[in-house]
């Protein structure tokens, strides 16, 4: 029996490496960050670095955009000639449509599509990717790699610390009163993505308590769970992430530990010198 062509398909809030998406031949659709009005497109047009680096410098507005429908109607279409189905794994639909579009343009274009909504993003969605690969690669059937992932969903952590509230004022999450307590009182936030939204799960005072809150979140899972590895998301304050890995690695000395710059659509939000921790349990 002929072995079925599968595409994959995801978005650049997923945070694969450039290696691993040539190698595994998986289809990104980008979204974009808008500054000043002006469109880029996620990884392509301009770099987490580089976007990092004009948030810190640049007045004006920053914002994220989803891609386009046509985005993804131009894929299909080229996928179906080449694939006998695909399998998209995507970014949460309530923080963005990205997963909608991927749906309807599949259905545009009579494009068998087995279509996943991560209800998360960086980290968890790169993990779901990844895992999926292997599942196929093990000889599991289609449906119930796809159960599969949507089990791990239920299992994915991802936090994240905004060094200030001032992206989550500008971008409408947070009053101008509650800027000013936070500054005035070093009060940090911490951001979790739960079933598919952002959610402030505390708030603690000073760098080093929010550090060991999130030490403290993974502690809790490994009294019952298994976690192989551990994400250290920042946004361009790469001092302050190899502190938290450090804290990290002295405390569960067997788990393996990652860098990642946090994806910039989450940044538009957060703003520079967020930092965070990402797992998932197995």
């Amino acid at each position: 029996m002929k072995k079925a062509k599968i595409a994959w398909i995801t978005d650049t809030t997923s945070s694969l490496s450039k290696e691993f998406i040539q190698q595994h031949h998986v289809h990104v659709i980008p979204l974009h960050v808008v500054i000043n009005d002006e469109f880029y497109k996620e990884t392509i047009d301009i770099s987490e670095q580089e976007f990092y680096d004009r948030m810190k410098t640049e007045d004006g507005k920053f914002q994220s955009s989803q891609p386009s429908i046509n985005d993804f109607v131009e894929l299909y279409r080229q996928l179906k000639e080449d694939y006998d189905f695909g399998i998209a794994i995507h970014a949460s639909s309530l923080l963005t449509g990205t997963y909608l579009y991927s749906v309807m343009a599949a259905g545009l274009e009579d494009f068998k599509l087995f279509a996943i909504d991560s209800q998360t993003g960086s980290y968890p969605l790169s993990f779901l990717i990844k895992r999926g690969i292997e599942l196929v690669e093990q000889g599991l059937e289609i449906h119930d790699v796809v159960a599969a992932l949507n089990d791990y969903r239920e299992d994915t952590r991802l936090y994240l610390v905004p060094s200030n509230l001032d992206q989550l004022h500008k971008s409408g999450r947070v009053s101008g009163s509650q800027k000013l307590l936070a500054s005035l009182f070093n009060i940090k936030p911490i951001l979790s993505i739960e079933e598919g939204a952002a959610k402030i799960k505390d708030k603690v005072r000073t760098d080093k308590k929010s550090q060991m809150w999130l030490v403290n979140k993974l502690k809790e899972d490994l009294e019952s769970k298994k976690v192989q590895k551990v994400a250290i998301v920042h946004a361009n304050d790469l001092d302050k992430a190899i502190r938290l890995e450090k804290l990290v690695n002295d405390s569960f000395p067997g788990i393996e530990t990652e860098n990642l710059m946090l994806i910039t659509v989450a940044g538009v939000h957060t703003g520079v010198g967020t930092l965070g921790l990402s797992w998932v349990c197995e």
